[in-house]
Formats: C-alpha cells, structure tokens, sequence
C-alpha cells in the first residue's frame, strides 16, 4: 500500500479552532497515511497553513452546505490522481482505522478488490462531549460523511458542484441515488469509523433526551421549500435540473 494516496476532503465555514483541530487530528492518526485538503468557504483561518494540511481559501461562502467546497476539492484529488478520496466534515472526526477499514472492506467483499467502485463505512452518534449516542443509521441513508469513493466511482463526482443549489440540503440522498442507479460496486465497513457530531434535535428528543446547549432546537430537515421551489420549475428548468442531477428523474 506504499503507493497507494487518499485524500480527506473537509469543507469548514465558522468553526471554532478545537473542532478542527479534533478532526485535523483524526486525519493525521490514521493507521494508513491519508492527505487532508481544508477549504475555506470563505471564511479562511490563517493558521491552518501552518497546521500540515493543504488548505485552500475560496473568497465567498456559498450557501449550499459544503457541496462547492466537496466538489472542487474532489476536482483537484482527480487531476491530481489519488486513489481514494472522501468528505469528511469540519466538526465530525475519524476513527484511527477509518481508511484501513474502508479497504479492507473492499478486498473482503470482492476477490479483486480493484472491482470496488466505493466503500459505506458506518458512523456513530457522538453528543457535543463526544459521548456515543444510543442511535442506528436510518435504513437507505448513507450520510455524507461515510462515503469512502475509489477510482471505479470518480466520474460521479462532479455531481457534488453541479447539482442545483435548491437540493442541496438533500445531497447525500440524491448522491446514492445516483450510485444506485448507475449500478456501481460498493462495499461495507463492519465497525463505525466515522464520529458524527449529533446536532438534530429530534434524535435526542427520540432517545429521551434533552437536546444540548449551543444545538439549535428548532433545526429540523424540511423538505417543503425545495419542493416548493422544484415543482415551479419550467419543463425546460426541468430538463436542465435533470442532465445537471446526473441524469436522474425529478420525484416531484
């Protein structure tokens, strides 16, 4: 494997010095090397060019929860021709096995592990004091965060810059819909190895607990203004929103 290059993606906005210093760190322990590339949404943090990261600076935020960051970082790990790349969220942090489990994940589930189009690694609920939270993965849903790609899925990537702004929010969804429906060879990790860091309220709320301080309470997943927004287009609007989804059918 003393040939073999990853790349962790990590788009960050606002946040504060320790949460990215949790998962700056996570990278940098990796039992396997891994390279990490941070992107300033354009909010850039000086000292983190002195932090054994690539860092990247773009010069506006641009409102679709990291999507332009992922998706220009994964044009550069492209061109640059790594082996593996993933996102990896400015406050969620890695297991020290996360990139070892991801392969051999691959070579387990197939004879030729060159076969393997992507990896799924599985996550755990962690509180704001890291604590593990009580909680399994919604059956179908595959977060952002546990999208482990190899060479056979690069050519889905640039969906991440090209789907529209409007659906955004939902783009983990639509991403492994597309991998779905395209076919791909994926496989699955056995442990968790990806810390999420809970901020819905509704899976504290439905372990019976209260939702922490600093986590918004009303935040919540509301799928009605992107329909809104969506079901107003043109037939032509349409079409366009389709090619640029990577050629999938609107579901409304």
């Amino acid at each position: 494997m003393s040939n073999f290059r990853c790349i962790a993606i990590t788009p960050y906005y606002k946040e504060h010095r320790k949460t990215l210093e949790r998962c700056i760190n996570s990278v940098k322990a990796q039992s396997l090397a891994c390279e990490q590339l941070m992107i300033a949404d354009g909010h850039p943090q000086d000292w983190l060019d002195e932090a054994g990261v690539r860092h990247l600076r773009l010069d506006r935020s641009h409102g679709d929860y990291g999507n332009t960051p992922r998706g220009l970082g994964a044009m550069l790990a492209l061109a640059e021709e790594y082996d593996a790349l993933f996102f990896l969220d400015a406050d969620n942090w890695l297991e020290h096995t996360h990139v070892e489990e991801c392969l051999l994940a691959a070579r387990q589930a197939f004879t030729d592990a060159s076969l393997c189009d992507y990896v799924i690694a599985k996550r755990a609920f962690r509180r704001p004091d890291e604590t593990v939270m009580p909680l399994g993965e919604d059956p179908g849903h595959v977060d952002t965060n546990c999208f482990f790609f190899l060479r056979g899925s690069f050519h889905l990537l640039p969906l991440w810059i090209t789907m529209p702004k409007a659906v955004a929010l939902f783009g983990d969804r639509i991403f492994l819909k597309l991998l779905d429906s395209v076919k791909l060879q994926g496989a699955t990790t056995r442990f968790a190895t990806v810390n999420y860091l809970c901020t819905w309220p509704r899976l504290y709320l439905s372990i019976g607990e209260a939702v922490p301080a600093g986590i918004d309470p009303d935040k919540a997943l509301d799928p009605r203004p992107i329909l809104a927004t969506m079901k107003a287009l043109t037939d032509r609007e349409r079409e366009i929103a389709r090619r640029l989804l990577g050629g999938m059918q609107l579901g409304f």
